[in-house]
């Protein structure tokens, strides 16, 4: 039995008789009863009986006719989902970070977003943070943040903002009262990193790395809460993005310290896959995340 079987039963209970399903289906008086008979053949048993001149359906006719309804329901939602897909109203946009800091400003902006596109779902898929680049390569996700680039002509990478990051050090630290530190003033000291390799930390990347200085002591700690607790303990120092140390300076003894005369400066992307066909959702999502960061966040 096919497809138009089933909206030809459908129609003619609906409608209540042939005449009405032929003007609903556009469908020739001949035309209906050759699809009719040809249904009833298939299953070898009547769909309709003719009571009092009217359509009854037959048991048999009653179950098609449920299976009709489920069916149909079915593949209108299924057509309905595809073409909001095509048109970019209905989608998911996976995303990842190289640095759990950035899920501290994410998940609020995804949720402004959602409010503008609830039919699009935003997902972070943590377990590919720290190797974002790679996975977006491999498709396992579609937007990664990342302030380290790679040269690869399969990555399309777009400025999102730019911000400082500063040593997070306790208020009884020999740095405390420094204006800026530089690369020499590490050699003594207990580096807390958020994880290895070192190539990935920017403090090393663009600080110790370039004057050949290593820390007297490197920990690698993933939890941000941990280091923090370490640094107020005076048990170390530790690297972080100014805007995400700031709510922490407030109540607890822990000082901000420069990177450098000027300042470490950090810039931070959006790389997609290039050569790619994205739907009209998720151009928008990227443009509205450069906004709301940008202006919004204010994030320096």
């Amino acid at each position: 039995m096919e497809i138009r079987h089933l909206r030809l039963i459908k129609a003619i209970v609906e409608e209540g008789s042939i005449t009405k399903a032929i003007d609903k289906l556009y469908l020739t008086q001949s035309a209906l009863s050759h699809q009719l008979k040809e249904a009833e053949y298939q299953l070898g048993t009547p769909i309709f009986l003719r009571m009092n001149k009217k359509l009854v359906l037959t048991k048999a006719g009653e179950k098609i006719y449920a299976l009709a309804n489920e069916i149909l329901d079915k593949l209108s939602q299924t057509e309905t989902q595809i073409k909001q897909m095509v048109f970019g109203e209905y989608g998911e946009i996976r995303i990842s970070t190289e640095c759990f800091s950035s899920y501290h400003w994410l998940p609020s902006v995804m949720k402004q977003f959602h409010l503008l596109y609830p039919n699009v779902e935003l997902k972070i898929v943590a377990e590919a943070t720290h190797i974002p680049l790679q996975k977006l390569l491999e498709n396992a996700i579609d937007i990664a943040i990342i302030s380290d680039q790679i040269n690869d002509n399969n990555i399309k990478y777009m400025e999102l903002f730019q911000d400082e990051v500063v040593m997070a050090v306790s208020e009884n630290h020999a740095w405390a009262n420094k204006k800026y530190v530089v690369a020499e003033d590490f050699i003594d000291q207990h580096l807390l990193i958020h994880s290895l390799p070192m190539e990935t930390v920017t403090i090393h990347q663009f600080i110790l790395a370039p004057a050949k200085v290593t820390p007297k002591k490197i920990t690698a700690l993933p939890l941000t809460e941990a280091s923090l607790e370490m640094v107020k303990a005076d048990m170390g120092v530790m690297s972080m993005a100014k805007w995400a140390l700031m709510p922490h300076l407030k109540n607890n003894p822990i000082k901000a310290i420069k990177i450098g005369k000027n300042g470490l400066k950090r810039k931070h992307f959006i790389a997609i896959r290039d050569n790619q066909e994205y739907p009209a959702y998720f151009h928008h999502f990227i443009t509205f995340l450069q906004t709301e960061i940008n202006f919004q966040w204010n994030i320096q």
